[in-house]
């Protein structure tokens, strides 16, 4: 049964566009069917992360019902199928974010796995996309700002009854301080599936326009990421055998892949 997965967070910049499209290529990399929608019609990332800024048929036409769901969707080189937003302030003053949620099976039949890359906070558009989720992650950063956000998200989804399936620690530096996974889990009350460290290679995978798990598939981030999306699919995966050789390490310092 496919399966809907809204990525969700209480505040912006805490790294929810590149989870959804990582968490997205993780996925793809185990051999499943991936779509990611970039749902954030306000403030639309996926297609800048994605090197689609601007495409012919976007997400926007297919709300004001002048195109089809599926004309809408676009192959990246990594693999998984993207449903860009337009960047236009034009185009966004004609939409209306509650129509989301009347596409959700035609979303649903285009992959296998449907993620969407949800508006931040806790608005009408955050709260349309979060209607047609089947479950919700949250992203947050171990800090309490971010967290205190989550916990508000958390509610919200709660009062729409979605599945939370947990939360991913993003930007994690290991400091004295961060807020621990123990105290995170206790606070939100939720799983945390996650933490990916801060990493430069994040820099490289947006100047390059693609998803740092298939740009460096054996990075820390990319295993970590790698390790949840496993999780969620149920199967099999060990981090420390995808871990990089020596020759490799070698070889990628040297520029040679």
């Amino acid at each position: 049964m496919n399966r809907m997965i809204v990525i969700a967070s209480g505040k912006g910049g805490v790294g929810k566009t590149t989870t959804a499209i990582n968490l997205g290529a993780a996925m793809r990399s185990f051999g499943k069917d991936v779509l990611v929608i970039d749902a954030n019609m306000s403030t639309p990332n996926v297609g800048i992360h994605l090197n689609s800024p601007e495409v012919p048929i976007s997400l926007n036409h297919v709300l004001q019902r002048k195109a089809q769901p599926q004309e809408a969707v676009y192959s990246h080189e990594s693999g998984i199928k993207i449903i860009p937003s337009s960047l236009s302030v034009k185009e966004l003053k004609k939409l209306k974010f509650e129509k989301l949620r009347e596409f959700r099976n035609d979303f649903k039949s285009l992959a296998e796995y449907v993620i969407l890359d949800c508006s931040a906070g806790l608005g009408k558009e955050a709260m349309s996309a979060m209607e047609m989720a089947d479950e919700v992650i949250l992203v947050s950063n171990p800090e309490m700002p971010a967290i205190t956000d989550a916990l508000k998200t958390i509610k919200v989804a709660q009062g729409l009854k979605k599945p939370i399936t947990g939360v991913i620690m993003t930007r994690v530096k290991k400091n004295d301080y961060e807020l621990p996974p123990e105290t995170v889990k206790d606070m939100l009350e939720v799983p945390v599936l996650g933490m990916i460290p801060e990493d430069e290679l994040f820099q490289d995978s947006l100047r390059r326009k693609n998803p740092l798990v298939h740009l460096h598939p054996k990075s820390k981030p990319a295993r970590a990421y790698k390790e949840i999306a496993a999780r969620l699919i149920n199967i099999e995966y060990d981090s420390d055998k995808d871990r990089e050789t020596l020759i490799e390490k070698i070889r990628g310092f040297l520029g040679v892949r």
